[in-house]
């Protein structure tokens, strides 16, 4: 299901990017004939009048796509790539913690009012049916009943360990992408460097028109690396707080239930 999650956002980001590349190069097509018939139309201008130039500016995500040709379709392809597996991973996990987070109270409550009614038994099938970790962690728990409130709080733990490892699948491979989107954008900006000086070596004399194409290649490529990387840190903090916030969850839950079988078991005794 995580997998299946995860390639269908990586689809869903690569549909949408090849879309919008695809519109834009439609519109410019159809545009440029319409110019010509205009310009044909138009009545013949005197030989001393200019043609005032075009002042319309582009859409943002025309603007991008222009940037992103310019910075080389090498570095700016393997910084695509990253930002949009990065980005896939971290929509994977938090669809994947959104559906893991359960009204514990609620859960509690039901649990309780299974061991009165129906026994353990009744309220392993309560966990049973319930999503989340929090609802195994009970079940694991409440198996180990048998064995005494020791046994369960030990289960509990161990467990648990087990669960925050799972919601933590998958966070490497964020953080390399956080750590590899400026590497990737300084190496081209190194690259891009060392074509401007080729550049200047070949001609002889440093002219700014020469130097200028492989400086802002440099530039585009670090900006691009830096922007990739800032995004993908925004959802991996997002991700770590929501994982915090689960694991405080899944204590205190824990707790609880301990109170709940301690109680039971006295009950029972009496």
């Amino acid at each position: 299901m995580k997998k299946l999650i995860s390639l269908l956002t990586l689809a869903g980001l690569l549909t949408f990017a090849t879309a919008t590349f695809a519109q834009d190069e439609k519109t410019e097509e159809q545009a440029a004939p319409a110019q010509t018939e205009a310009v044909a139309q138009d009545e013949p201008m005197a030989a001393d009048e200019t043609v005032p130039e075009a002042t319309e500016e582009k859409p943002f995500h025309q603007q991008l796509k222009i940037k992103i040709i310019e910075g080389g379709p090498i570095f700016m392809g393997f910084l695509l790539v990253a930002l949009i597996l990065g980005l896939a991973i971290a929509f994977e996990r938090i669809i994947y913690l959104n559906l893991a987070t359960v009204n514990t109270k609620k859960l509690l409550t039901k649990i309780e009012n299974a061991l009165n009614e129906g026994g353990v038994d009744a309220a392993m099938d309560v966990c049973r049916n319930t999503r989340g970790p929090v609802a195994s962690i009970f079940y694991q728990g409440l198996s180990r009943y048998p064995e005494g409130i020791d046994m369960v709080e030990k289960s509990v733990v161990s467990y648990g360990s087990v669960q925050m490892g799972q919601m933590e699948k998958g966070l490497t491979w964020i953080s390399l992408f956080i750590a590899l989107l400026p590497m990737l954008g300084f190496m081209g900006t190194v690259i891009g460097m060392i074509g401007a000086f080729d550049a200047i070596e070949a001609a002889g004399d440093i002219n700014p028109a020469v130097v200028a194409g492989g400086i802002k290649v440099a530039l585009i490529t670090t900006v691009g690396g830096l922007i990739g990387a800032m995004i993908l840190q925004v959802f991996y903090n997002y991700i770590l707080g929501k994982i915090d916030t689960l694991v405080n969850t899944m204590e205190d839950a824990s707790i609880s239930l301990v109170d709940i079988l301690v109680d039971y078991e006295r009950k029972s005794n009496n």
